[in-house]
């Protein structure tokens, strides 16, 4: 039974909390990839689906969920609470030595685990802001953020730890944030109404222009985000390679997707303040800027390599939210957790072949410096979405009217 939370910012900070631990899950085999690669006797493309399995089981996971409209008809907080302990059931799969097959489908099934915790839980937090739902919703990307980094930091932190460890802590969190789903958390004083399985309701999403204009710009920024991240450990230990003083790559790969977080929260801010359309825009051309000059500032001077990086950071993941956040306004208030899984099932289905493609060009190039290069459209595209969307009589109801 859930304890009588009636603070918003309360509910916001304990939601983001339960995120975080949750979500240490998606990157806890990339952290530990060298390790978990010798251990498995995997070649380069083995090890590339050990992190793509997650991103296609999180695809896996948001359309089914979307067609069934999981998150409109279940309860929001015993469906994050059981996808939550699923996650940290399959993310120790590895514990067990299975064998590599097994370990990539058990990365596979924590990604479709996933997928019921982390699009649910934005619609959960719209529960509770109708105003400042921007802010809301980055805090909650944030959240996603850190937990993605934090498996970087144990890592870095840990001379010397063993992989399994890296397992068992993200294992554990993600049963504490099934706690804090199931047994702290209720929805807020604005829940949207109960649906029932509507399987026209993905044609509907399909056609509606305004909708697919802020899912377009969530296209363009997932052909970005996710490649970035996967490979950020990579492209820093490459450069390290190269000549390039970087003391703890592992560090380093921590505070730059760590540094979204602030980015969020921050986009958030001002996206209540300036709009949504504008703020993504803004976001995306920084951040496919910085994509283009990491390549420049590869072999240093190693500050300015740091800072491109840290900037890059902050501003891949800055504009996430308000997509969603848009999708919330946007979208037909009965489905809005089918919309949202919609939109996050295509979205990350893009960045499996980002994921993929990023080691063959550093192959073919022969080196990994102008690699992201290939990243820039992403933003491009995106930024074009949502300056389109913002001129549309419909992008009034985004942000109460700030576009």
């Amino acid at each position: 039974m859930s304890v009588a939370i009636t603070n918003k910012w309360v509910a916001l900070a304990l939601t983001g909390l339960a995120v975080i631990l949750s979500l240490t899950t998606w990157f806890s085999a990339t952290a530990i990839l060298p390790e978990l690669r010798a251990a498995l006797g995997l070649d380069a493309s083995g090890a590339a689906w050990l992190t793509n399995a997650v991103q296609a089981g999180f695809v896996l996971g948001a359309l089914v969920s979307s067609v069934l409209a999981l998150s409109d008809v279940l309860p929001l907080t015993r469906l994050m609470a059981g996808a939550s302990l699923a996650a940290a059931a399959f993310n120790a799969v590895a514990l067990l030595d299975p064998g590599a097959g097994w370990v990539i489908a058990a990365r596979f099934a924590t990604g479709a685990a996933l997928a019921l915790v982390y699009p649910p839980s934005l619609k959960f937090i719209a529960t509770w802001f109708r105003k400042g739902r921007g802010l809301a919703m980055g805090a909650m990307v944030g959240a996603l953020t850190l937990g993605s980094a934090l498996p970087h930091l144990v890592r870095g932190l840990g001379a010397g730890i063993d992989w399994q460890s890296v397992l068992v802590a993200s294992s554990l969190a993600s049963v504490a944030a099934a706690a804090i789903f199931g047994l702290v958390l209720r929805e807020g004083p604005d829940p949207f109404g109960r649906a029932t399985v509507d399987l026209r309701q993905i044609g509907r999403v399909i056609r509606d222009r305004p909708v697919m204009l802020a899912n377009a710009g969530y296209f363009g920024h997932m052909w970005e985000l996710y490649a970035m991240w996967a490979w950020i450990l990579v492209y820093v230990g490459a450069a390290q390679a190269d000549g390039l003083a970087i003391t703890n790559a592992s560090i380093l790969a921590f505070a730059v997707i760590a540094f979204g977080a602030p980015g969020s929260v921050l986009a958030g801010w001002f996206a209540d303040r300036i709009g949504r359309c504008k703020t993504t825009a803004i976001a995306m051309t920084i951040s496919g800027t910085a994509a283009l000059l990491i390549g420049v500032s590869f072999d240093g001077p190693l500050w300015i390599f740091t800072l491109v990086a840290l900037v890059w950071g902050m501003a891949v993941v800055a504009d996430s939210a308000q997509f969603s956040a848009a999708v919330t306004e946007l979208a037909d208030q009965s489905h809005v957790g089918a919309a949202l899984a919609f939109q996050m099932g295509v979205g990350f289905a893009i960045t499996i072949l980002t994921i993929w493609l990023m080691p063959l060009i550093a192959e073919a190039l022969g080196s990994w410096r102008w690699t992201f290069l290939v990243l820039v459209p992403g933003p491009v595209l995106g930024t074009w979405a949502m300056l389109t969307l913002r001129r549309l009589p419909e992008a009034a109801k985004i942000a109460g009217g700030r576009r």
